[in-house]
């Protein structure tokens, strides 16, 4: 198998690299074992907002839920440093039992309780697949990607085993993907919570559409985070559950006594959102960790006895443009590209352009086959061609993202100067409320977001998951583009490990994107990790889990 197959992030990819995150959390438990004491409270610093439970979702997947909540709903794996999924063996286990089609057995681990005391049982991993397979359009899910092969779910209710049948010809390549961290709801919330004895099983077999309206009100709706949080609604399957949630945003996370793994080092942690003054934050000692796009709260200098450390992350750097307003014809997307300065906006950040929108892996990509001829048109700003292309017609551009975040500001503003020599007037119309909805709502006509609207990375890890942010009726698509041949490449590389396949299939999509232009690749997203030197395990990863992969492990000696 060549190793730039999306089938190295099955699998083989968890032996391959998920030794090396195993390492961290094996020397983080036997340092503890070295110190007498350790902070019992942390505090740690996202780069969006904290507003719902269920990070699966439009609104939650852009927000920094999973930053927050990644040890707080378990799975059958969960993302490393890498984007790598280790497999989780304190939640459970899979085996494949089937390759044609693909069929796999998953099993819970006897001991997994929720934190309220009832057990989790395979009518969660019912509940996460229905809710993204895509087969009833009321939930308002942000991903169908893998879900949506899935032929069945065999779950018989109040069980801890499950067997996932993939529908033929459809074996997806990234299984490890499904069914991980922060994808499985606890079930028996919405089923207490609607009352009436509902077999979500027999539902779904029945094709009972009152009672799965219900529940998909309930899944997209339900599980907003506010002041006046109901408890009962949000207990955890791992090693933190929520304790509160505060009216500055923050929520209050802490050790789940019903945890049956190692319990967490640390045992409350507060997780803040993007907004506050990170800088005067850590200057006053109220931060221990922080963990942000470079850029998003300013320059941030580490204080004495801490260390900034900033990599590229995995999340794409980007406008999407709306399909209606200002910019719904493709020529006036082009004339904007033409004028935006994307060498100059990529110099900002101090990082290379990025060309690739499907094969945005860091490393052993194909990234190179999007890097088409007609990306390089695109470089630098060319007002003459831009107001050729505009037909030298006046054109207004409203761009949002959510504010405040000084780098967005300085790249709307490279923006504005440098198109209006071609009659192009960009307009920067943020607020912290912005996100992949002002698109959906024609608020906006560009969103500058990471994929899929996320103000954070955004990225899954996988190339392949993140590519379903261009295919039609994706929640995490806010410009509802729609192009047959695209949907058809993704779905081809979604069974495809032959790398002569891949590539083909990428060369001729990056030819129909650079010509529809749905969105405009800037550049890697650089994500900056600051902590004491002195914390073992604070370990930055390039995903939308972020650092919180391993919150549980963090040691900070006192």
């Amino acid at each position: 198998m060549d190793s730039r197959s999306p089938a190295r992030t099955g699998a083989q990819r968890i032996a391959r690299i998920g030794a090396i995150a195993t390492t961290v959390l094996l020397a983080a438990g036997l340092l503890t074992s070295c110190w007498t004491s350790a902070a019992k409270t942390l505090d740690y610093a996202v780069d969006g907002r904290l507003t719902t439970y269920n990070v699966n979702g439009v609104a939650g997947n852009a927000s920094a839920g999973a930053q927050a909540f990644n040890r707080v709903l378990t799975g059958f794996g969960f993302h490393g440093p890498d984007g790598q999924v280790i497999a989780d063996h304190d939640f459970g286990s899979v085996e494949v039992v089937g390759r044609i089609p693909l069929v796999l057995d998953y099993t819970i681990n006897e001991k997994a309780v929720y934190s309220d005391g009832k057990p989790v049982t395979c009518e969660d991993m019912v509940l996460a697949w229905f809710a993204q397979s895509g087969r009833m359009p009321d939930f308002d899910a942000a991903s169908t990607a893998g879900y949506a092969d899935i032929s069945t779910v065999d779950c018989k209710p109040g069980q801890k085993t499950a067997r996932v049948t993939f529908a033929p010809d459809r074996a997806f390549t990234d299984w490890t993907q499904l069914f991980t961290a922060t994808t499985m709801l606890p079930w028996h919330v919405i089923a207490d919570k609607l009352g009436g004895n509902i077999d979500l099983v027999a539902a779904i077999a029945a094709n009972d559409v009152p009672v799965l309206q219900k529940i998909a009100d309930f899944w997209n709706n339900q599980w907003n985070l506010d002041s006046d949080l109901d408890l009962s609604k949000f207990p955890s399957s791992g090693p933190y559950k929520v304790d509160g949630y505060n009216d500055d945003g923050s929520v209050v996370l802490v050790a789940n006594d019903k945890w049956w793994g190692n319990p967490p080092v640390t045992k409350r942690v507060t997780v803040w959102p993007s907004g506050i003054d990170v800088q005067k934050r850590l200057s006053d000692g109220d931060l221990e960790v922080v963990d942000v796009a470079a850029g998003s709260a300013g320059t941030l200098t580490a204080p004495d006895g801490f260390v900034r450390t900033e990599e590229p992350g995995s999340g794409v750097e980007q406008l999407i443009f709306g399909a209606g307003g200002s910019v719904g014809a493709p020529d006036l997307r082009r004339a904007v590209a033409l004028c935006t300065p994307r060498d100059a906006i990529a110099g900002i950040a101090g990082v290379p352009v990025m060309n690739a929108r499907l094969d945005t892996s860091i490393g052993d990509s194909f990234a190179s086959v999007e890097a088409a001829a007609e990306a390089g048109r695109f470089m630098r700003s060319d007002p003459i061609a831009a107001r050729a292309a505009a037909a030298n017609h006046p054109l207004t551009l409203r761009v949002g993202y959510q504010a405040p975040n000084p780098r967005r500001a300085a790249i709307v503003s490279a923006m504005a100067q440098a198109c209006e020599p071609a009659g192009i007037t960009v307009q920067d119309v943020s607020s912290p409320e912005t996100g992949p909805h002002s698109l959906r709502d024609n608020q906006v006509d560009a969103l500058l977001s990471s994929i899929g609207g996320a103000p954070g990375s955004g990225s899954t890890g996988s190339w392949l998951m993140d590519a379903y942010a261009l295919r039609s009726r994706e929640g995490k698509n806010p410009a509802n583009y729609a192009n047959g041949q695209i949907d058809g490449i993704i779905a081809a590389l979604a069974v495809t490990t032959n790398a002569r396949d891949q590539s083909r299939l990428l060369g001729d999509a990056s030819a129909i994107l650079w010509n529809d232009l749905p969105t405009l690749p800037l550049y890697r997203q650089p994500r900056v990790l600051i902590a004491p030197k002195s914390m073992y395990a604070a370990t930055p990863s390039v995903t939308r889990w972020g650092a919180g992969w391993n919150m549980d492990r963090w040691v900070l000696p006192t």
